[in-house]
Parts: structure tokens; C-alpha cells; sequence
């Protein structure tokens, strides 16, 4: 009997999924042993797409494709992964919901290239050169850099079977998705592949979990501005956490060192835009609709890692 095929692929992301695979070191070796990864770009292997793109369509049985969709190339290989995979996986929240690196369609691309590469105190182009698509070398040679798009889930390129969140997803819960890929048990598919419970619902501060009522929140704090019991709860204490509308596939990892919840385990099952859900849990633990006001650059603190994903996410596009 042939071994299940894998492909993998590395969009516009930073490389910390992969990391998450590899800090499954000794699990992968059972793994590798049992399927035949035919596709690992560019993290660990040269290959070359061209190989890839001659296999025949459907002869891969699960693609990883982690990142978001921010060039023409990631759209392309996209479709490929796409066309060659039975099953396809958006791997971490840039690919489920667009990531943090979502947060570049608050700008145009223009305005991203100008504060790159001409207006940094650090940038030493005096002729204010910019990358170009295309450039042509000695009249001979022409290079080619992929055209850059606004950052996109994988969903809004291509179908998606399955999607799993974190930025990047904890290794023990990348090793609980592996086994439930390898053993066939996997939900319906458009699912989310989650343990299924709220980050509050795993975190030791949760104040129900010790038998007491919660309390309102009465002021808002930001990180900056002081300690916090060992063992309160931080969004009681004024710090936002969205630890009750994210998955906990996590385990509350930023919990435990003193860092609240900030969203990149994705929504709770049934949640269909986080960002939203996320303004109204907060909203709704809030004393006084006042306390509105301090919150810090709101886009940013609810739709951090979603969006591109979300439902407003087409109106900051460029």
C-alpha cells in the first residue's frame, strides 16, 4: 500500500509554521516515515515549481499552505497546491484569515514601497529607486519580481477543505491535526480543525474555572502600564484580552506569561467574523460604554490577524 502524499507550501508568511513543524522533531520522524512529502517549498528543499506543476492534478493527497496571498507568484502556486491536492489546508492564521501581515491593506502598495525603500532614516537610495515587476539588465537580461496584490486569505483565492489557526499553532496541537489527518478522523469539511474551547476555557485565570462570578471590566489599561496579580484575570483587570471569542488550541500560552489573548487562534466554532465578535465580547464586559475611548487603535487590536478575512476587510483593500 502507497504512502499518503504531502505537499507544503510557504506563502506570504514569516516561516513560524514551519517552526511549529519542526519543533515536532521527534513525532516527524514517525511522520516522515509515513507519508511521502513530494513538495516542501521553499523552507526546506530547492525544488522547483515546474516539477511540481507536471505531477497530475489530484495525485497529492493533503496540502499545508501557510501564509497569506500577497503576490502573483503565492496566487499562482496557490492554484497549483490547489489543482494538485485532494485535501488543502490553510495552516496558520495568515493563510485562514490573512494574519497580522494582513494588516499591510490599511495601505495601498504604493504607500508600503514609498516608506520602505525612500522614507526610513536607515535607507540609503539616493536615486529613490523602487522594485519594479520587471527590469532589464545590459538591454539583455530581463528580471522578474512578482507583482505585488493586497494580502489575502486562501479562501479568497482558492477552495479550502480545512483550517487551522495560530500564529504560529502550538506544536502539540500541529501534532493532534497530523494524527487526525493520518487516521482519517477530520470534521466536515470547511471546518476548523480545533480542539474546540475558548482560550478563557483552558486558562488557569479564569475566574469561573475557580468557582466565582466574573466581574465587569472598569477601567481600560494597556501592557505598558503595570503589573497585574499572578493569578487575575486580565481582561477583568483592564487589559483586553479576547481570549473568550478565540479557539485555545494554544492552551492559554500567552496567558501564562502575563501577554493577553490577541486573537491568532482564530474564532470559536460558529463565529463567522471575528473581529466583530471579538468588539462585542469586549464591549459587552465593559462597566461603561465610555471606557470606548481608551481603547488604543481598535483595527488593529480586534482584527490584528483577521482582516483580510473579515467582513470590512474589501473597503481597506487597495
Amino acid at each position: 500500500m502507497s504512502k499518503p502524499k504531502l505537499a507544503y507550501y510557504l506563502a506570504g508568511g514569516c516561516a513560524g509554521c514551519d517552526i511549529s513543524l519542526v519543533d515536532l522533531a521527534d513525532f516527524l520522524v514517525d511522520v516522515v516515515s509515513a507519508v511521502d512529502i513530494v513538495f516542501f517549498a521553499p523552507t526546506l528543499v530547492d525544488v522547483k515549481y515546474k516539477d511540481f506543476e507536471a505531477m497530475p492534478d489530484g495525485s497529492v493527497d493533503v496540502g499545508l499552505l501557510t501564509g497569506n496571498i500577497r503576490n502573483k507568484e503565492h496566487e499562482h502556486m496557490a492554484k497549483v497546491m490547489r489543482a494538485k491536492c485532494k485535501i488543502l489546508i490553510a495552516y496558520g492564521i495568515c493563510a485562514s484569515l490573512g494574519g497580522i501581515k494582513g494588516l499591510v491593506n490599511l495601505h495601498s502598495n504604493q504607500e508600503l514601497l514609498e516608506k520602505a525603500y525612500r522614507d526610513t532614516f536607515s535607507t540609503d537610495n539616493p536615486t529613490g529607486e523602487l522594485p519594479s515587476p520587471k527590469y532589464v539588465v545590459d538591454g539583455r537580461y530581463e528580471l522578474e519580481l512578482p507583482e505585488l496584490t493586497e494580502a489575502r486569505t486562501l479562501d479568497q483565492v482558492v477552495e479550502v477543505d480545512y483550517y487551522i489557526g495560530g500564529c504560529p499553532p502550538h506544536y502539540e496541537h500541529v501534532k493532534a491535526a497530523l494524527v487526525a489527518l493520518l487516521e482519517g478522523k477530520l470534521p466536515p469539511k470547511g471546518s476548523w480543525i480545533t480542539m474546540g474551547h475558548a482560550v478563557c476555557e483552558v486558562c488557569a485565570r479564569n475566574p469561573v474555572l475557580r468557582g466565582e462570578k466574573k466581574k465587569p471590566v472598569l477601567e481600560v489599561r494597556r501592557v505598558i502600564e503595570g503589573g497585574v496579580e499572578e493569578e487575575a484575570c486580565l481582561l477583568e483587570a483592564g487589559y483586553l484580552c479576547l481570549g473568550p471569542v478565540t479557539q485555545g488550541d494554544c492552551g492559554a500560552s500567552c496567558l501564562k506569561v502575563n501577554v493577553p489573548c490577541r486573537g491568532c487562534g482564530g474564532p470559536i466554532p460558529g463565529v463567522r467574523d471575528y473581529g466583530l465578535r471579538a468588539i462585542s465580547a469586549v464591549a459587552s464586559a465593559l462597566e461603561d460604554e465610555g471606557l470606548v475611548d481608551r481603547i488604543e487603535d481598535p483595527v488593529r487590536l480586534f482584527y490584528r490577524y483577521s482582516l483580510p478575512g473579515s467582513m470590512i476587510g474589501k473597503r481597506f483593500g487597495k
